[in-house]
């Protein structure tokens, strides 16, 4: 069973705005065994929809359109349905009681003609009521492909895919079980873990597959598999992860379909240990903060951080000497150590991790060449740094100084739990 997801508006194509409602849809569909066979940005353009909605239909089975459905001239997703279904635009009752409760409760204005309009559909849909918005969802179809319109709002169309259209398609269609499971690694480069893998790799069922995502300094493993017997599916797949996780023990942290990421990875560790952290960050800029503070129940152990990007903050607030400062340079293992111990006893936590670097595109107070960060773990009576060479983008060098920082705090949590 395979679908197509086309995402209707201008401001997808110029930049404007991410699409993230694909990625989630995608997402969701899978999980029924619904395959995705393209994704397709067009413009609020009516030749361009109805040109995307006939090569869908020949693509795929199911063809699921969001954006275009708001109450202003410029969103004309329905009236393009109507002329490609040859159709007009009948008024639904249902939709129009939802539209005006709405009104009543939370937006406390007159109706207008362009809000009580938006509960005109085709003749020839079923409405999907959404209990978020005023834009109902669509139903359509066309022999035996189903034609689902959403809004573009992010929170309705996930309401509505929830609600109405995984259960719908459940409902009509029979599909092959998907299994996923991403297992994720840090410290080793995709290549290098190709390499260690390799024969493992060689030897998987036709039925199982193996991709490498890398990003950053973590590389995800997705192992995936189709069938019809999910029980078989899920059994051969658990027994190949058991035969590669000895070849990766040093690299793996954890299961991106449990944990999701190494920062939720680190706050389950810390918790169930009841041990506290702290930060001291300088050419990250809080980033290892906001990772660890994006994470639900953060301040049961997360008791802060001091951004010290300046120099004389870290000589003012963290108590860094000028003398180590200028005997070893403001990034140097020497700092980023003395920040993390600093940072240890100014929140009193059973662990800080600091950093130091130059991101670029300028060598600012040091010397230190483009991308060299030092990464510093400190605990009572013990510190410790590491030197890393990130390239030369700033971002990259940033983004990867956060990915190095939750890998040492890792490992070193693990050693000593």
């Amino acid at each position: 069973m395979q679908a197509e997801i086309i995402t209707i508006g201008d401001e997808i194509l110029i930049g404007q705005i991410v699409d993230t409602n694909s990625a989630f849809i995608a997402k969701q569909l899978n999980k029924i065994g619904v395959s995705v066979y393209q994704i397709t940005s067009v413009q609020d353009e009516e030749e361009h929809i109805l040109k995307s909605l006939k090569e869908a239909e020949e693509n795929a089975d199911i063809i699921i359109l969001t954006g275009g459905l708001g109450p202003t001239k410029d969103d004309i997703t329905k009236n393009t349905l109507a002329a490609y279904f040859q159709d007009t635009l009948v008024q639904d009752e249902a939709v129009l009681e939802n539209i005006k409760f709405l009104w009543e409760n939370y937006v406390q204005k007159p109706l207008s003609q362009l809000n009580i309009d938006q509960a005109l559909i085709p003749s020839k849909a079923i409405a999907l009521m959404n209990k978020v918005g005023s834009a109902p969802g669509m139903w359509m179809e066309k022999g035996n492909k189903t034609f689902i319109s959403l809004p573009g709002v992010p929170f309705e169309m996930e309401t509505l895919i929830q609600e109405e259209v995984l259960p719908r398609l459940q409902k009509k269609y029979k599909s092959p079980y998907i299994l996923h499971r991403t297992l994720l690694t840090y410290g080793l480069g995709e290549s290098s873990l190709a390499e260690l893998i390799e024969d493992w790799e060689a030897n998987l069922p036709k039925h199982i597959k193996l991709a490498y995502l890398p990003n950053l300094g973590k590389v995800r493993l997705r192992i995936s598999a189709k069938g019809f017997h999910k029980e078989q599916i899920i059994k051969e797949v658990d027994e190949q992860i058991q035969l590669l996780l000895p070849l990766i023990k040093e690299y793996f942290t954890g299961f991106e379909d449990l944990e999701e990421t190494i920062e939720a990875l680190v706050a389950k560790q810390f918790i169930a240990q009841n041990k506290t952290l702290s930060a001291a960050e300088s050419c990250t800029g809080g980033k290892i903060a906001e990772r660890i503070t994006e994470v639900p129940g953060a301040s049961n152990y997360f008791k802060g951080s001091i951004v010290s990007y300046a120099t004389e903050v870290k000589t003012s607030v963290l108590k860094v000497s000028e003398e180590l400062i200028k005997k070893h340079s403001v990034v140097s293992a020497e700092v980023a150590e003395a920040m993390a111990v600093s940072a240890l006893k100014l929140f009193e936590t059973d662990y800080a991790i600091a950093t130091t670097g130059n991101a670029g595109p300028t060598k600012g107070d040091s010397d230190a060449e483009v991308g060299t960060v030092y990464i510093a773990i400190a605990r009572k009576g013990f510190v410790y740094s590491e030197k890393y060479m990130l390239g030369n983008h700033r971002v990259k060098v940033i983004n990867k100084a956060v990915n190095k920082a939750f890998e040492m705090l890792q490992k070193e949590f693990l050693k000593n739990r």
